[in-house]
């Protein structure tokens, strides 16, 4: 493994480490150079291929630090499990907050995608992670027994799994922002749930990663379709007979059983009741079946799933492009083809159609607030999908909020206003420690007064302000 060719010597990490690099790196947050420190674990900790496990802790920030513990404790207890740490000074840097760092978040996810960063290469493509100050891993838990009768070929059943990243010592109990992955995981090719090249690099996703500046926790789970994407099959089909298509009834029971598992789980390391959905695209898809608050009987059933005394129940969700009712994809598209052969494999079609979306289980407004993003030149099935949600939403008084036209084609909010717009949505409906305002505050930005939604300063009173939409300490105005 190639390493720096200068190198410190460390003895006070000689049980967990066995040598520290450092030197200098661009950040595109802070738009200047920022020391950093590599360090290789004693033991270190490989994924299948045989590539490194590796942490990039960001560290000295600007926003609140929710883990009580010092770094070297967090950063020793990393090594100890056997992650190569990169770790980022940013030296309290006033730009070092939410959303400026997700800048940041995105470089890095790019550059450790092709394998290499900060002197560190052999970079896992599956197991590699950005951690806030303060923050450590809960990594492959388990949330769900598959059913190899449903999606898999596999002739054994197998666990679906998801990773808590989690601030250790808490001061109080924080959120979590619950994201099913939109890479693939399945039998005998587990834990890819985190693959760079389909899942956060693939598409400068940002959101989940840099949510621990507002003081959450974030989760990664396996796709609920735990299969390679183009195949699957339903009892007594043929392999491939449910290609792009997730049956709801199953994927359902797993979804809610992976909110279940973060709640259960996250009372262990100080985590709070209030979770938080995010899906982009397939994850999208299998996000939305948590919203409802009516949940059919085949949703939830518990044998195969964990900790059934907790809720199902989530507090906000953010969905992109996704699929929320199977019934309104277009007749020759192969989604309505294979729900059809589907359905009509069962005992009641008509009733198995009735469940296959999350849209089908709003019935009023006790269903989680939404934010919902899509880009209108994406692919045309995604608008139809939105505007029906949207509808179902306002015709039955659910909370909701709509991003269009944030960027281009199949693509995630990134720019610092937009990112901003859907932080102040969490903090807005969960119970984050911290808040737009703090995070202002602690940057030393007056948060007295209105700013808009990238952090610019506009007035100290909104009456003076034309009509739009604002963020003032951490909450919305719509003039």
């Amino acid at each position: 493994m190639k390493r720096l060719t200068t190198f410190i010597f460390c003895t006070a990490f000689l049980a967990l480490s066995a040598t520290a690099g450092n030197g200098t790196w661009k950040s595109a947050a802070l738009d200047t150079d920022i020391k950093y420190t590599t360090t290789e674990a004693k033991s270190p900790a490989k994924d299948k291929s045989g590539k490194f496990m590796t942490v990039v802790y960001l560290e000295n920030l600007s926003c609140p630090k929710v883990g009580q513990n010092s770094i070297q404790e967090d950063v020793d207890w990393l090594l100890g499990q056997g992650y190569q740490v990169i770790e980022l000074d940013y030296a309290h840097d006033r730009n070092a907050v939410s959303p400026n760092i997700n800048k940041d978040i995105i470089a890095i996810n790019a550059a450790m995608r092709n394998g290499s960063f900060c002197g560190c290469t052999d970079i896992s493509q599956d197991r590699a992670y950005i951690l806030f100050e303060g923050y450590r891993i809960l990594r492959d838990v388990s949330y769900y027994l598959d059913d190899k009768e449903v999606y898999n070929l596999a002739a054994a059943n197998d666990s679906l799994y998801m990773d808590i990243v989690y601030p250790a010592n808490p001061k109080t109990p924080v959120p979590v922002v619950l994201s099913f992955s939109y890479s693939n995981s399945w039998y005998g090719n587990t834990h890819k749930r985190m693959f760079m090249p389909y899942h956060w690099a693939a598409f400068n996703d940002s959101f989940v990663e840099g949510a621990p500046a507002v003081g959450c926790a974030w989760a990664i789970a396996d796709h609920p379709k735990y299969c390679d994407w183009g195949n699957g099959k339903y009892q007594g089909g043929a392999n491939k007979s449910l290609g792009t298509i997730e049956v709801a009834a199953d994927a359902a029971r797993k979804v809610r059983s992976a909110v279940r598992t973060v709640r259960g789980v996250g009372k262990t390391v100080g985590l709070g009741n209030d979770v938080a959905i995010y899906g982009f695209s397939r994850g999208s898809t299998a996000g939305s079946l948590a919203i409802g608050d009516k949940p059919f009987d085949e949703w939830t059933v518990t044998e195969r799933g964990r900790f059934p005394e907790e809720s199902s129940n989530v507090q906000a969700a953010f969905l992109g492009p996704g699929v929320f009712d199977y019934s309104l994809m277009k007749k020759e598209s192969r989604e309505y083809t294979n729900m059809t052969a589907y359905c009509n494999s069962t005992a009641d079609p008509k009733a198995t159609w009735a469940q296959q979306g999350g849209a089908l289980a709003v019935s009023n407004d006790r269903t989680a607030p939404t934010f919902l993003f899509y880009n209108s030149d994406d692919d045309a099935n995604y608008g139809i999908q939105t505007a029906n949600l949207v509808s179902i939403f306002n015709s039955k008084g659910v909370t909701c909020e709509l991003l269009k036209d944030y960027g281009k084609g199949h693509s995630v909010p990134q720019s610092a206003e937009h990112l901003s717009m859907m932080y102040t949505f969490l903090t807005r409906h969960t119970s984050c420690p911290t808040g737009i305002a703090d995070v202002m505050n602690a940057a030393g930005k007056d948060t007295k007064g209105v700013y808009s939604l990238n952090g610019t300063y506009l007035s100290n009173t909104a009456d003076t302000l034309p009509r739009g939409v604002y963020i003032a300490q951490g909450r919305k105005i719509i003039k």
